[in-house]
């Protein structure tokens, strides 16, 4: 009887791209550089790039199985995401946006962790001319509403996808996992590098899409709990600040 191998993949790392060539390399090098032992893999989703991005993955693909190149006709980064969310084998999933990276010890950090919560929220450093700001710290785990900068349970978040055709995904999603009141532990540790990229959709404000997604928060409040209200109203005064600032 032969014996039939099979790796058990411990984070899927999720990488969604589009037209992303000046950043691409450096953040793919970032997942060939963890220092782990554990098993990982690293989807990539093209979401029919028109520069130099899908090349640049398909070099990473070959050079190492353990990146996964999936492509889609252009339709965002929410439906790249889901399509990733869906062929992710990992125990623990995370999310890496094409234009950043991560430091050589994000994964073990993480996975350090998270034993006995569902999810890890840590911090990130903003990358500026190639050089890395202040480190900003979690200081309750609904102050970032991006998805990145954790690390989940894949069972905390398989039934959860991101809105498609939605600028503010990421807020919406992150709004639909803390309603689930999932269990947090948050470390003091600023190992995402966050790259401001001029060209990227939310350098700029977009007011209208600024009204859809509050009208998208009240939506979730209705019918909740006091407790789950209070999560969307908190939500919504950050946002309000955050646009006024930028």
């Amino acid at each position: 009887m032969h014996r039939i191998l099979c790796t058990i993949i411990v984070i899927s790392i999720i990488v969604p791209i589009y037209n992303t060539e000046t950043y691409l390399a450096s953040c793919l090098d970032s997942l060939l550089a963890q220092r782990t032992g554990e098993p990982l893999e690293f989807l990539l989703v093209d979401d029919s790039s028109t520069d130099n991005s899908l090349p640049i993955a398909k070099a990473y693909a070959a050079r190492d199985k353990r990146f996964i190149l999936l492509s889609q006709p252009h339709q965002g980064q929410s439906a790249a995401r889901n399509l990733a969310i869906c062929h992710a084998k990992g125990e623990y999933i995370a999310f890496l946006d094409a234009d950043d990276a991560l430091e050589p010890d994000w994964c073990q950090t993480h996975l350090d962790a998270i034993h006995g919560v569902d999810y890890v929220q840590s911090g990130y450093q903003r990358v500026q001319n190639g050089v890395p700001q202040t480190p900003q710290m979690p200081r309750h785990q609904y102050r970032f509403t991006s998805p990145c900068m954790r690390l989940y349970r894949r069972q905390a978040i398989e039934n959860l996808r991101f809105a498609e055709g939605f600028i503010y995904e990421d807020v919406l999603f992150s709004t639909d996992f803390w309603l689930t009141h999932p269990r947090c532990r948050m470390i003091r540790y600023a190992g995402y590098l966050y790259t401001l990229n001029p060209l990227s959709t939310t350098a700029k404000r977009h007011p209208e899409d600024e009204k859809r997604l509050y009208n998208a928060l009240h939506e979730k409040a209705k019918h909740k709990t006091i407790p789950q209200k209070l999560i969307v109203w908190y939500t919504i005064k950050r946002l309000k600040l955050h646009f006024l600032r930028s």
